[in-house]
């Protein structure tokens, strides 16, 4: 196996002069598609290819089943390297979900196009079958827009379609067909033109699934650098910060850095469908990097994200019991505590938390004293589960908050704490969206941000524009109407504090 790991380690996205394809519709027998990467990326004897994909979703089967999911972004490197990753996302599906079709979007890596092609002539096969493509819809969605064609060199070699479809296989229970669609250009105007051919298939029926790497090859700390800064970007569901990102990673010069995403066009694509559908959020769930790999060194890696679109079907809010609420009070005070004490905090039996307090959420704690603000920070996107980001933001609000001094031994007794548990971020576009009282704010322009909890207003009795303004000149720095022309994004908050806790006893 580790002959063939270096030839995994190679995939990088080449955009070459557009080659000049026929947009045909189907003109001559059908066809398999054959693999091309089995026994490199991933193993092409049946029964190895299943036992390494029951043990990297045996990893994650703990992380939740999502009923409603959208989209999901995958790396598609060779398996021991990006396995662990795109597993992660997989383990998300509802295995017993029956999706019309499976739209498959990736980057080409062997030529340049002028949009994108879409297999046509007939299905996809992997060591585990045969897996039908919707040949009819590919063919109408060649013939009505011009972004799309069909030319058979962006899919005889192309891995990145392929190294999904045994996920898939393994995981959904019913038979599934798929429209795979290669991207290869990076023109903007292009992608939006196949967002919009593709926008009336982004519903409850279809799944949509990204095939895309992020930074090559900077060393590991480089990568770290640039692939946070893009995760948060998709993390905010905006298309226009996820482009501005992908060129401030360009202008950092991070020495070895190709490209901050081989699946820029893809990414670039389901942003411009899933920020102008109400109701989907995103939820980043893993990262790693080759050289967190057995395989891989620390001097020349590959990123890899997963992040998986939700759609909101108006289920139940994000909701904690009073014991949930109770741990978690004490893990904040535990973490100050073990802080003032010059020592790390400890989380306990961890493997005994509800489902709840290890869900990925954003999570602000405030500390008061005297009925005063004593410190407040927080944050939005996060990998980390609740408990843990709570200990985090405690710490943070006690230690580093630059408003107040770091909080003394001797005032501890005299610190109530407040946690608010975050929904993930909705962008919007008119201040009409938002809700005050029931929603915080978060505002970005520029390199400037800043943010207002919902409760802010319950306590100021501020109007909505007096909540705005205040956010953008004493949060943002951007000014009393900086947030005019600024990205807004509205999220809602769980709260809870020791004082209500100690009053309900």
């Amino acid at each position: 196996m580790k002959l063939s790991a270096f030839t995994q380690y190679l995939a990088v996205i080449l955009f070459v002069s557009p080659v000049d394809c026929q947009g045909q519709t189907g003109s001559h027998s059908s066809s398999v598609r054959r693999p091309a990467v089995a026994g490199s990326f991933y193993p092409s004897d049946p029964d190895e290819l299943r036992s390494q994909l029951s043990n990297l979703l045996k990893s994650y089967s703990s992380s939740g089943e999502i009923k409603n999911l959208a989209a999901l972004i995958v790396p598609h490197a060779g398996y021991v390297f990006s396995g662990e990753v795109a597993a992660s996302a997989y383990a998300c599906l509802d295995p017993d979900k029956k999706y019309d079709r499976v739209f498959l979007i990736g980057p080409s890596h062997h030529i340049g196009l002028n949009g994108a092609s879409i297999y046509n002539k007939g299905n996809y096969s992997t060591p585990l079958g045969v897996v039908p493509v919707d040949t009819a819809l590919s063919i109408s969605l060649i013939r009505e827009h011009r972004c799309f064609e069909y030319c058979p060199e962006a899919h005889i070699k192309e891995h990145c379609i392929e190294v999904q479809l045994p996920f898939l296989q393994h995981r959904l229970k019913h038979e599934f067909t798929i429209v795979p669609i290669v991207i290869g250009t990076q023109s903007t105007e292009t992608c939006r033109e196949i967002a919009e051919a593709l926008k009336p298939y982004f519903n409850e029926s279809n799944l949509f699934i990204i095939s895309s790497d992020f930074s090559h090859y900077p060393d590991y700390k480089g990568a770290l650098a640039a692939d946070k800064a893009t995760e948060e970007a998709i993390g905010s569901n905006s298309a226009e910060r996820f482009l501005k990102t992908i060129r401030e990673n360009e202008f950092k010069k991070i020495p070895g850095l190709v490209t901050s995403a081989c699946g820029q066009s893809p990414i670039l694509t389901l942003l411009y469908l899933s920020s102008e559908t109400p109701g989907v959020t995103v939820r980043h769930i893993k990262y790693m990097n080759s050289g967190d790999s057995e395989y891989g060194d620390k001097f020349r890696v590959v990123g890899y994200h997963s992040f998986v679109f939700i759609r909101d079907t108006k289920n139940k809010s994000f909701s904690l019991s009073d014991e949930e609420k109770a741990r978690l009070l004490d893990l904040a005070r535990d973490a100050i505590k073990h802080r003032l004490q010059n020592k790390s905090f400890e989380s306990g039996d961890t493997a005994a938390f509800s489902k709840r307090l290890q869900t990925p959420l954003g999570v602000f704690v405030s500390l008061h004293k005297n009925g005063k603000l004593r410190g407040c920070i927080g944050q939005f996107l996060t990998t980390f589960p609740l408990y843990e980001v709570v200990q985090k933001m405690a710490v943070a609000a006690a230690f580093q908050d630059y408003r107040f001094d770091p909080v003394s031994r001797d005032e501890m007794n005299e610190i109530q704490i407040e946690i608010s548990v975050l929904s993930p971020l909705k962008r919007i576009n008119s201040i009409d969206e938002f809700e005050l009282g029931k929603q915080g704010i978060y505002m970005i322009k520029g390199s400037r941000s800043g943010t207002l909890l919902p409760q802010v207003a319950t306590d100021t009795g501020w109007s909505k524009n007096e909540f705005l303004g205040h956010c953008a000149r004493d949060k943002a720095g951007i000014g009393w109407d900086g947030w005019k022309d600024a990205e807004l994004y509205t999220y809602e908050a769980l709260v809870f504090g020791e004082k209500e806790m100690q009053t309900a006893e």
